[in-house]
């Protein structure tokens, strides 16, 4: 929009915006009308007034007769209208003479109505009409204005005829009527057609509303097909959508199409990285190890050589290039698919195939792993295999301290909640590493352990990469770590706190998707 003000202004939903676009057009549109139709009304109802006063003048001026000696006479029952003889009816005539010298006799005749009142006139302005002639009768018909014997205002028609008779003298014949019916009609008029827009401003708002409805209803299959995409249902958007928005739902689908598609030479090529560079790492660590001194003394291959200790520290590095490895193909598939619309994944199926594995891996712990979920159905607005790595992480590192127990717990609450701005934070009781401003629903885990835990000073190193708190325990040090950042790419958060069992307490924060309508109870770990 060309008017950044404007925009600030009006409303952000398409719906209202139309819906004032339409008052402010009917507004106008039947103001305009109004106005249109009471100047017309009062044209025509002043016109029809004056046509009326022109029937009365021209009845007068044949009514008129003057004798041999110049007088003038009207045959008071010779006036049809009986408001002539109703004292101040509101109709009047008068007749003037004016002599030859100019002087001005008022009221030579007027009629009963006007009683012993006499009009005196003022010139408004003269109209050519086609009035009726007789011997010398003026066709100029002059408009004037009076006021009547009880102060109210009168439109006055005169004409001014001369005959034979008159010896040089003029006759000036008026009729006058009062104006105040004239302004009531106009009044009444103007009550009706504003009740009348009135009630057509109500019913066209109405239909103006119902269009609305109706031309946006196409709409809501995109929004339902959008809502699916978000939660991860479909992973295009399908349907039958207006001619006017399936343009946007192409491009759309394309730039969607686009991104998977990058998406996937993305893993596809830290995948193929990842084999080429693990496979030299593999023949290097193979071979460091038989060149080891105690692969030599049981080979009875005599390690008095200098460079014996050469294998060892060969071996070391080629383990800290494989960490290193794992770390960023960790980064790299999470960082390519974080955000990604349409990306859900159950939270149910992962964890139990997981807890399934941990107790093969672990089977001679003989660990007691639970998992409850609440409510049963909870999604991770995510890629599979990243919650796979995220969690796999955090379990292999509960299950590799536990003495006897793991206890995973998911929990999503019914409200929205909003993620904090970027930082790492260390308290005496927990380390957090916070994702950047986002509102949205998140979904709660928990893995608990019964571990000898993580003192607080301790946890910040914990949560660095390659850092091994106990180097008697299996392990890359990398668990920890990934899992911060793989927290990290989608929005969420990590802390580490101590566990009510004892030993170290996992907290995640991550983005949920919506639950189904499908409340059945997920399978239990086997």
């Amino acid at each position: 929009m060309r008017w950044p003000k404007l925009q600030k202004i009006l409303p952000q939903s398409l719906r209202w915006r139309l819906l004032l676009a339409l008052l402010g057009v009917l507004l106008l549109a039947l103001v305009l009308t109004g106005l249109t139709l009471q100047r017309l009304f009062n044209q025509h109802i002043s016109e029809q007034f004056r046509q009326d006063l022109l029937v009365q003048l021209d009845q007068l001026t044949a009514k008129i007769e003057l004798d041999e000696n110049g007088q003038a006479s009207i045959e008071p029952q010779s006036m049809s209208d009986p408001r002539w003889t109703r004292t101040y009816s509101g109709l009047y005539w008068q007749i003037d003479k004016i002599s030859a010298n100019g002087q001005t006799t008022t009221g030579v005749l007027r009629s009963r109505s006007l009683w012993d009142y006499t009009l005196n006139i003022t010139p408004d302005k003269p109209t050519p009409t086609l009035g009726s002639r007789r011997n010398n009768t003026s066709n100029t018909i002059q408009r004037l204005r009076a006021t009547g014997p009880q102060g109210a205002p009168l439109i006055v028609l005169a004409r001014t005829i001369q005959t034979d008779e008159s010896n040089g003298a003029q006759w000036r014949l008026m009729v006058a009527s009062e104006t105040s019916h004239l302004q009531a009609a106009f009044g009444h008029f103007a009550g009706l057609l504003a009740i009348s827009l009135c009630v057509l401003f109500v019913l066209l708002v109405a239909a103006g509303w119902l269009q609305v409805q109706i031309g946006l209803a196409p709409l809501q299959p995109l929004q339902k097909a959008l809502q699916q995409l978000r939660t991860g249902e479909v992973q295009r958007l399908d349907g039958h959508f207006p001619l006017e928005v399936q343009p946007l739902v192409n491009d759309f689908n394309t730039v969607l199409a686009n991104n998977a598609a990058i998406v996937q030479r993305a893993r596809t090529q830290a995948g193929n990285l990842a084999h080429a560079i693990k496979t030299p790492l593999a023949v290097l660590q193979q071979a460091a190890y038989q060149a080891s001194p105690q692969t030599a003394s049981h080979t009875n291959v005599q390690a008095t050589d200098p460079l014996s200790q050469l294998p060892q520290l060969v071996a070391e590095q080629v383990a800290l290039a494989r960490r290193h490895v794992d770390w960023h193909m960790a980064r790299s598939r999470a960082a390519a698919a974080a955000g990604m619309p349409g990306q859900r994944t159950e939270l149910a199926p992962a964890l139990n195939a997981l807890i399934r594995a941990m107790r093969h891996i672990h089977a001679d712990k003989h660990l007691n792993l639970q998992l409850h979920l609440d409510p049963p159905h909870i999604a991770f607005a995510g890629e599979t295999q990243d919650l796979h790595e995220l969690l796999g992480n955090l379990l292999d590192n509960a299950c590799k301290w536990a003495r006897s127990q793991v206890t995973v717990q998911a929990t999503m609450p019914t409200t929205t909640q909003a993620t904090v701005p970027a930082t790492t934070q260390v308290t005496a009781n927990t380390q957090e590493t916070r994702a950047p401003h986002e509102t949205q629903r998140l979904l709660h885990i928990t893995i608990d352990d019964d571990g000898p835990g993580i003192t607080p000073a301790q946890r910040p190193q914990a949560m660095q990469r390659g850092m091994r708190l106990d180097e008697t325990v299996a392990g890359a040090g990398l668990g920890l770590a990934i899992a911060s950042e793989l927290t990290s790419l989608y929005n969420g958060t990590i802390s580490l706190q101590e566990s009510p069992a004892g030993g170290l307490r996992v907290l995640l924060n991550l983005p949920a998707a919506d639950v189904p309508q499908d409340t059945s109870k997920p399978p239990q770990p086997q």
